[in-house]
């Protein structure tokens, strides 16, 4: 029987109860907590395999982005059942994937903020409350399904240090000058929890390749400024063609001060934003076979180089 929910909205209390579940199957699956939200969530980590070469995986910077937690989740629980059965995992031995290359994954980089999309957070609670306050400044952005922030009203793609001032600068010029359901940059780089408990990860980790995910549009995004990663460009064309997503330059306004963007700056290194599906955010669980199988050659062929 299958461990990962796929039927339903992944909120924080089911990433947690995937983690130790899978966990607990597979021994050779490592989990740790590597940083806690503004109102004291957990933010996981995984590991599977020992190899050399590392790549990191994170999902759901973005609340109302909460099936790109089921995807990376899905893809943890079929890989390690590879494993198990000496079985093959997109044409690729598990076994020997396992060997060369060591897959970290962050499920759910914005706990919080997934719970009030998914409906856990009821009105009347204290922190969709808090949240309602925040958007109510913001009308023209459903509540709480437009929701992309943390509970502290942060944009948390927007919160890395690459090109903030910038960042900062146009989302203002946008009317995003106060915490809002999105796009708001916060007071300064890093200043989240949750953004800085992947800044950290990301660090100790040194990857080789990171993978962020996103929800929808069906475009990968491989560039940061004028930076040129030796063999990104091949690596993104071969990931289009593996799953029939176009790549694209991001445009102008979301350029800067997001995750992969911070990764290229700092480490010179392949850093992909993948947007999954098509539609408005949140996507309908309906979507999840479609964009699942449309991603798992990215994420093996990513951990191979």
């Amino acid at each position: 029987m299958s461990i990962v929910v796929t039927n339903e909205p992944m909120t924080s209390q089911l990433a947690v109860q995937s983690v130790e579940r899978l966990t607990a199957e597979y021994p050779f699956i490592r989990s740790e907590i590597i940083g806690t939200t503004a109102f004291g969530r957990p933010i996981w980590a995984m590991r599977i395999g020992t190899g050399d070469r590392r790549v990191l995986y994170s999902g759901s910077h973005h609340a109302n982005e909460w099936i790109t937690s089921t995807v990376l989740l899905k893809f943890a629980e079929d890989y390690a059942a590879a494993i198990e059965a000496d079985g093959e995992i997109f044409d690729r031995s598990a076994r020997a994937l396992a060997r060369d290359s060591t897959i970290y994954i962050v499920p759910m980089v914005d706990p919080d903020g997934v719970d009030l999309v998914t409906g856990v957070l009821q009105p009347g609670e204290e922190q969709y409350e808090r949240a309602l306050g925040f958007a109510r400044n913001y009308p023209n952005i459903p509540f709480p399904e437009g929701w992309k922030a943390n509970l502290n009203g942060v944009d948390l793609n927007l919160q890395y240090p690459a090109g903030w001032l910038r960042a900062r600068e146009i989302k203002f010029m946008q009317g995003y000058t106060s915490p809002a359901p999105r796009e708001y940059v916060g007071r300064a780089p890093l200043s989240q929890a949750e953004s800085l408990a992947l800044y950290d990860f990301t660090q100790r980790v040194d990857p080789d390749l990171v993978l962020a995910y996103h929800s929808q549009g069906q475009v990968i995004y491989y560039k940061y400024a004028d930076i040129v990663v030796p063999g990104a460009e091949e690596l993104a064309q071969r990931f289009a063609s593996l799953s029939g997503y176009a790549l694209e330059d991001v445009p102008y306004a979301s350029s800067f001060a997001g995750y992969k963007d911070w990764f290229i700056q700092a480490y010179r290194r392949p850093g992909f934003t993948v947007e999954v599906g098509e539609g408005v955010n949140p996507l309908p669980l309906n979507q999840f076979e479609e964009i699942y199988r449309d991603n798992l050659g990215i994420l093996v062929t990513a951990a191979t180089g």
